[in-house]
């Protein structure tokens, strides 16, 4: 359907996400959701279009421009969707290629009411009367920095001085709760992008060798993703040779990698909106030194221990506290700590923070670091990020191992990753068939 590379997702998703989401309105409302603008750059540049995650997870709809509106007046009967789409014209169509008509929009939403832009003020002011509340959307994720005004921000100025006497409600604690939970149709989204992200780090395996640059090993994944219906990186992808694997966001990605280094490679592809997030650390020259693969055995032996710690009811902050204290034994064995750091350890400032520098885990979804309210506990379906690092400024090097996985009801997670090469013997010896 469509602009888009990824194939149609079954609209029971965006059906069964919408009615969980009036589920937890109050009677007599009205939520309104807006597509993300179009970011200008500068002269008539813009930046690629990103939908608004919120709207897409209740519509599937994928276009500049729109605008959801869900109300609940009285039970559950009384329910109405409408989006609000801009009208296509031969000029527009000629320029920028189809825009979705009412049709092409209930396939992909499932939503049967469908009026064009220009009739939102109208058909807000008629509906507007049988409600008291409104829900406005804002973006409350614990990581947001937000310093533009977006669309959806403009618009809830909007609606609120348009209508100063409705009592205002919040989408966004809904959203975090509902948002957490993976549908089985979204589980295959991301599964489908980790598999994607599997292809780009086998082609890299088979490519790397010393003298190669971080750019080219950036280029195999885009050439690999692409070709595999996925737009883009998730994220900007980090390819961090030598001393540069210890800097946790680098992505200049623009130096040459030298034989008996080690690269850090922190990518992910995304499909249909979805993100994968990928973590893995491989030697340049296909071999990795004796300390390499001591750090390299430890980070592994802690994701392993984290992952199965990831249970229904534990709460995030202790999932943390727990897997640091794994971390910690692990950095007494490779000498990096002693006894007495660990006795002059305090709560605030753990010995381990030395060396394991960031969090164990995160929400994964339409955002790489998802919704989800970190202060309610662990619950099935949660998909999370595993990522423990071990970065040693004085030795030159830090590794980082990170896979995907899904919390259970009952037993351990499982992990999306499972197939994505991890161990040193495996990744020697696909090296080594060069």
């Amino acid at each position: 359907l469509l602009h888009m590379k990824y194939f149609p997702i079954d609209k029971s998703l965006f059906v069964s996400n919408r009615n969980n989401f009036l589920d937890r309105m109050t009677s007599k409302s009205v939520a309104f959701f807006n597509s993300n603008d179009l970011y200008p750059v500068s002269a008539d540049t813009t930046l690629p279009f990103e939908q608004h995650r919120d709207i897409f997870y209740l519509s599937g709809i994928n276009q500049e421009e729109s605008v959801l509106l869900l109300l609940k007046k009285g039970n559950n009967n009384e329910i109405q969707e409408i989006l609000f789409l801009k009208k296509p014209n031969e000029i527009l169509t000629h320029w920028e290629g189809e825009k979705l008509d009412k049709e092409k929009a209930y396939l992909i939403s499932g939503i049967k009411t469908v009026y064009w832009l220009e009739d939102l003020e109208k058909v807000t002011d008629q509906i507007i009367s049988s409600v008291e509340n409104i829900y406005l959307n804002s973006n409350e994720h614990y990581r947001a920095k937000v310093v533009v005004e977006t669309r959806e921000a403009r618009f809830n100025k909007w609606i609120q001085k348009k209508y100063p006497t409705k009592n205002n409600k919040r989408s966004n604690p809904i959203l975090q709760q509902l948002r957490a939970v993976k549908d089985p149709i979204e589980i295959e989204l991301i599964k489908k992008a980790c598999m994607i992200t599997e292809k780009g780090f086998r082609r890299v395996l088979d490519f790397v060798k010393p003298g190669v640059w971080e750019y080219e090993i950036e280029a195999e994944f885009s050439h690999e993703f692409l070709k595999n219906r996925s737009r883009k990186f998730a994220y900007q992808p980090i390819i961090a040779s030598g001393n540069n694997s210890n800097i946790l966001h680098y992505i200049e990605n623009n130096k040459q990698c030298k034989e008996g280094d080690i690269i850090l490679i922190d990518v992910g592809a995304e499909y249909a909106n979805y993100s994968s997030d990928m973590t893995r650390t491989i030697p340049v020259s296909g071999r990795y030194t004796q300390r390499q693969k001591q750090v390299y055995s430890s980070v592994l032996h802690v994701k392993r221990e984290a992952t199965n710690l990831l249970k229904p009811g534990v709460l995030w902050k202790d999932h943390h506290t727990e897997v640091g204290k794994i971390m910690t034994f692990e950095l007494l064995k490779l000498g990096l700590l002693d006894r007495s750091d660990v006795q002059n350890q305090t709560k605030l400032n753990p010995a381990f923070k030395k060396y394991f520098t960031h969090g164990t885990s995160h929400h994964l979804g339409l955002d790489t670091h998802d919704y989800g309210d970190v202060t309610l506990p662990i619950q099935a379906n949660n998909v999370f990020t595993v990522e423990p690092g071990i970065y040693i400024k004085e030795e030159g090097f830090g590794i980082r191992l990170e896979d995907d996985v899904i919390v259970q009801k009952s037993g351990n997670p499982i992990n999306l990753m499972k197939s994505i090469p991890i161990e040193i013997e495996e990744i020697e010896s696909l090296m080594d068939l060069k």
